[in-house]
């Protein structure tokens, strides 16, 4: 059985390495000061993903919401200062990927990110069910209108995994068909980053249970029972198909140039809070700055006080 790292920052040297992450159900909880979230959750490329081996109720030394909420506040304007940064610098952009079974979280995860910066420079993509012109291209066609023009975010709400995931399950095409798309989805993605689009892909994982307890909820909360679908349910007893289809297309399409992140969400706060965390890390690594004025300041500043005597003597 694969072994996870005692320590996250350490290397394991193997043929096929698990993933990286060091949040197992019998990991002993314990209060650390600094948790470094890109290290942690980040699947290492080449590793083989055992999602039984992860708790998705995974929250470190957090007790709850409340115990995050400064962090949490302090990332949202670290995320709005990169994203600033991002726009202003207008040569390279971002594509955050979401992944999820049902319930997972994707909606609350854009409001969060989205809620903390400016909608100006930023966008949602949602991939549901391919239109009848989309069907007449191949599966990337409707992917590629879709990626960030430079200085923009654009996320996905669903992506190109779909093709590897619900296709799969169900058999919507050949294996023959959907076994070779991972090597294009990789050869897509590395195409982008080539191209300055930096790419980060999320998967918000949660327990059974705790998509149960969340069909719950929205039974019992008028304010969510728009969201309700019977697909919900019918999809529910192909969980141990989707598993094996996400620990597939998390191991085979995590690459150094567009990295896989499994995110314990079966809190939600702690899901916004690790998402959050690993765009602003990223973002920062990338050393962003302000470009240099694209006109002369010091005619400028002679305009503006020409301007301003003339407006004293009026």
């Amino acid at each position: 059985m694969p072994q996870f790292a005692s320590n996250p920052t350490d290397s394991i040297a193997r043929d096929k390495p698990s993933c990286v992450i060091d949040c197992r159900r019998s990991a002993v909880a314990g209060k650390e000061s600094e948790l470094n979230y890109t290290k942690r959750f980040k699947v290492l490329p080449g590793s083989s993903v055992k999602l039984a081996e992860i708790d998705p109720g995974f929250k470190k030394h957090h007790e709850g919401h409340k115990e995050a909420d400064k962090e949490i506040e302090h990332d949202r304007q670290r995320l709005r200062q990169q994203q600033e940064l991002l726009y202003a610098d207008g040569r390279r952009s971002l594509l955050l990927c979401l992944q999820a079974l049902d319930t997972g979280g994707k909606d609350g995860t854009i409001n969060h990110i989205l809620g903390s910066m400016n909608p100006q420079g930023c966008k949602v993509v949602s991939f549901k069910q391919p239109s009848a012109e989309e069907l007449k291209h191949d599966f990337l066609w409707r992917i590629r209108r879709a990626v960030p023009a430079p200085g923009g975010v654009t996320i996905f709400n669903r992506s190109q995994y779909e093709d590897v995931l619900i296709a799969r399950v169900h058999n919507l095409v050949p294996k023959e068909i959907w076994s070779a798309r991972y090597d294009k989805i990789n050869a897509f993605e590395s195409d982008l980053v080539k191209n300055d689009t930096h790419i980060l892909k999320f998967f918000l994982y949660i327990s059974k249970d705790e998509q149960l307890k969340r069909f719950k909820d929205r039974l019992d909360d008028p304010a969510k029972q728009w969201k309700i679908s019977e697909a919900d349910y019918k999809e529910r007893p192909f969980w141990d198909e989707y598993t094996s289809a996400y620990e597939e297309a998390l191991s085979r399409c995590s690459t150094e140039q567009a990295p896989w992140f499994i995110i314990p969400s079966d809190h939600k706060w702690f899901r916004d809070l690790a998402v959050a965390r690993i765009v602003v890390e990223y973002l920062e690594a990338m050393d962003l700055t302000f470009p240099p004025p694209s006109v002369d300041l010091e005619l400028i500043r002679k305009e503006y006080h020409s301007a301003k005597v003339t407006k004293e003597k009026q």
